[in-house]
């Protein structure tokens, strides 16, 4: 029987479909160790103007151990600021206001000025030892705040300020709808690569509404804070996705892992109109 050529490429195609199944479905175990790691020490820790020194240490797990916190109680955790170290206290509490869980605190408040350097050692009984050090940023104010409506009555806003050309500046923008208490409605970071000694510009999506109360806040940022909150958020973007590059923290602390930064903002409510 003679095949016609539509035929012919027909049976040709399944053919190689059928290998390609074959070569699919080859199946071989493997058997990866994992590389067992000594626990670190894991600070979280910002400064803020007014507010009492609070910080969080845990302790670093393995891959594939359960994802809870590990808690160190034993350690000793020291803040120092201009030549006066305060040790601060274990005690573990939740805060509603920043929805973080702290596990040291002290009554000392931050009352740095800009230039200021802060120092963190914290050590523990198994001879770790975690350093960091942080100095205050200038406040950069916001100018104005600007709101723009479409036709569904739906707003934007655009909030300006001037940056400092003098310098290079990093900056975390954020906006709550309600109050504080509530998840940011935008959060996004930035430097002045573009705009280094310009007027700065920085939007919402059309997110608000007549009559919806809006907080704003600048933050200034050291590149250290910067860098390690664009690898957190790689690594979330990484998380879960087979074609993501993996992303590592970009610690500002030494001898662990973390964060101990100072928080320099201004924050402006308005009333949408």
């Amino acid at each position: 029987m003679r095949l016609s050529f539509k035929q012919n490429r027909f049976f040709f195609l399944c053919g190689l479909a059928g290998s390609i199944f074959s070569a699919c479905n080859m199946e071989k175990d493997l058997t990866v160790e994992l590389p067992v790691l000594t626990p670190q020490l894991v600070a979280e820790c910002y400064l803020e103007p007014g507010a009492p020194y609070r910080l969080t240490l845990t302790e670093s797990t393995a891959y594939l151990s359960s994802p809870e916190p590990e808690l160190v109680n034993d350690a000793s955790v020291v803040i120092t600021h201009n030549g006066l170290s305060d040790t601060l206290s274990l005690l573990p509490h939740y805060d509603k206001t920043s929805k973080k869980i702290y596990t040291h605190v002290s009554k000392t408040p931050m009352t740095g000025k800009p230039g200021d350097v802060y120092t963190l050692q914290v050590s523990d009984k198994l001879g770790r030892t975690l350093t960091g050090t942080t100095s205050v940023q200038e406040v950069v104010p916001i100018d104005t705040i600007e709101t723009k409506y479409n036709a569904a009555g739906q707003a934007y806003l655009l909030v300006k300020f001037k940056d400092n050309k003098a310098t290079t500046d990093y900056y975390h923008f954020s906006v709550h709808k309600g109050s504080l208490n509530q998840d940011e409605e935008v959060a996004y970071s930035t430097d002045d690569a573009l705009n280094n000694g310009e007027l700065f510009a920085l939007g919402t999506g059309y997110d608000f509404e007549k009559n919806d109360t809006a907080v704003v806040t600048l933050y200034h940022l050291e590149k250290p804070y910067f860098d390690f909150m664009n690898s957190v958020e790689d690594a979330r973007n990484a998380n879960g996705n087979p074609f993501a590059q993996p992303a590592s923290l970009r610690s500002s602390v030494q001898g662990g892992l973390g964060i101990f930064t100072t928080l320099t903002y201004d924050r402006k409510t308005i009333i949408l109109q």
